[in-house]
C-alpha cells in the first residue's frame, strides 16, 4: 500500500509505518482490494488526512466504518462525493445543523464534506476501509489501533480541539482525550434508529462554534 498522506500526518504518525501490526495491516487490506470491491477506492484511504494537516485541526468528528455501497464513501466520515445521494446518517446530521444554526428545514445541495474539511474539521473513520456491502468487515485488522494513534497525536500536538463523538463506538475513543485541554461532546448516533433517543438537539455545532470563538478562532461554517 503506497501511502499519500499529508506530510504533517506521516511525521506524526511515523512509528506507526513500520510497527508490525500495520505491516499486516497492510497486507489485508492490499488483498482485499484484489478481491474487490472495497471503499474508498485505494486513492482516497487517507483523504482525511490530505484535506486537514495536523496543524489545521479545530473540530474532529469521529465515524466508525466508511459506507459500503457502491460509489458512496469518498474517505471522510459520514460524507459522499458530489452527486450521490445522502444516507440517512447524513441526512439527519444536516437536520440537525440547520436547527441549530438557525436555518430549519434548509438542506445543502451536496453531501460532500470536503468544505468542513478544509476549514479544519478533521473527519475520521475508526476504520478506513470496508468491502462492498458488508459493514464491518475490516474491523479488528489493525486499522483501529491506527486511528487510536491519530486520536493521541491530536489530543498531544494540537492546543485545543473540539471532539464530537456520536454514539458508542466513537465515545470509547474519548478515553484517549484530556478533557483540561479540549472540548469533548457525545450524544447517541445520528443512525435513524438513535438519533431520536438524543442526536437531534444536541446542538453540537453551535457549541463548537462557541468554544472556537472563545478562543479567538474562526468558527465552522456549517452549512453552506
Amino acid at each position: 500500500m503506497n501511502v499519500r498522506i499529508d506530510s504533517s500526518w506521516r511525521e506524526a504518525l511515523s512509528s506507526e509505518w513500520d510497527a508490525p501490526y500495520f505491516q499486516a495491516l497492510t497486507e489485508f487490506v492490499k488483498d482485499a482490494y484484489k478481491r474487490g470491491p472495497v471503499w474508498p477506492a485505494p486513492s482516497r484511504i487517507f483523504a482525511a488526512f490530505d484535506a486537514c494537516p495536523l496543524d489545521r485541526i479545530k473540530v474532529v468528528i469521529l465515524g466508525q466504518d466508511p459506507y459500503h455501497g457502491p460509489g458512496q464513501a469518498n474517505g471522510l466520515c459520514f460524507s459522499v462525493a458530489d452527486g450521490i445521494p445522502m444516507p440517512p446518517s447524513l441526512v439527519n446530521i444536516f437536520k440537525e445543523v440547520a436547527a441549530d444554526m438557525g436555518c430549519p428545514g434548509q438542506m445543502p445541495p451536496t453531501g460532500n464534506l470536503e468544505r468542513w474539511a478544509t476549514q479544519g474539521v478533521l473527519l475520521l473513520n475508526a476504520t478506513l476501509t470496508v468491502d462492498e456491502h458488508r459493514a464491518g468487515s475490516h474491523q479488528g485488522k489493525g486499522w483501529e489501533q491506527f486511528t487510536d494513534a491519530v486520536v493521541r497525536a491530536v489530543n498531544d500536538r494540537c492546543p485545543g480541539v473540539v471532539f464530537l463523538l456520536w454514539g458508542s463506538y466513537a465515545i470509547k475513543k474519548g478515553a484517549l482525550i484530556d478533557r483540561s485541554r479540549h472540548l469533548v461532546l457525545t450524544s447517541p448516533h445520528p443512525s435513524p434508529l438513535s438519533a431520536h433517543r438524543g442526536f437531534f438537539g444536541n446542538h453540537h455545532f453551535s457549541q463548537a462554534n462557541q468554544w472556537l470563538e472563545s478562543r479567538g478562532l474562526t468558527p465552522i461554517k456549517w452549512m453552506p
